[in-house]
């Protein structure tokens, strides 16, 4: 894993303009500084960007839905019980303004909007709430084997998380000049 900043993010998009066409955002289940390379991008619990290889290597992160595809994960929700109880280590704001500054960044730079057909946490994509049934439903609703970021904050109603991220991304787009 290699600490990057926003800046060094885009030499990453870069080398991967046409080959990505969607965004997944997870949660590890694990502590604030437990990375794993079963994604691209993670993000600690302060903030910070860890990425590993390439945007266009092969990562095991969504099920059936691997290819052509960037998987983001926030070190965090370790014994996360559902959206009522997001465990010991619950999403820290830094992580979910640099989530969503990093999705802002790759929209940009891949050319991608920042829609549920591309964009989606890992519960929406289970649900195959892009309208891609790469696979049966395992999420919040019907299985709910999944539901990364249902919700970014205990408290928040049900389903949010998704369109939390994906709004905030947009703001930081438009702070920067660009339309998503």
């Amino acid at each position: 894993m290699t600490n990057i900043s926003l800046n060094d993010l885009n030499d990453y998009c870069s080398r991967a303009v046409g080959e990505i066409n969607k965004v997944y955002l997870h949660w590890t289940a694990g502590r604030y500084n437990q990375q794993f390379d079963d994604y691209h991008i993670n993000i600690d619990g302060d903030g910070n960007i860890y990425i590993d290889g390439e945007l266009t290597d092969h990562k095991n992160h969504t099920y059936m839905r691997n290819s052509g595809a960037v998987g983001i994960s926030l070190d965090c929700a370790y014994n996360a019980q559902w959206v009522n109880n997001l465990g010991d280590y619950p999403p820290t704001d830094a992580q979910i303004e640099t989530l969503a500054q990093v999705v802002a960044v790759l929209c940009v730079d891949l050319g991608l909007p920042a829609s549920v057909s591309n964009v989606l946490t890992h519960a929406e994509a289970a649900d195959n709430m892009d309208g891609v049934y790469a696979h049966d439903p395992y999420g919040p609703n019907s299985t709910c084997e999944r539901w990364d970021l249902w919700v970014v904050h205990e408290g928040d109603e049900a389903g949010s998380g998704g369109d939390v991220i994906r709004m905030k991304a947009k703001y930081y787009a438009q702070q920067w000049g660009s339309n998503i």
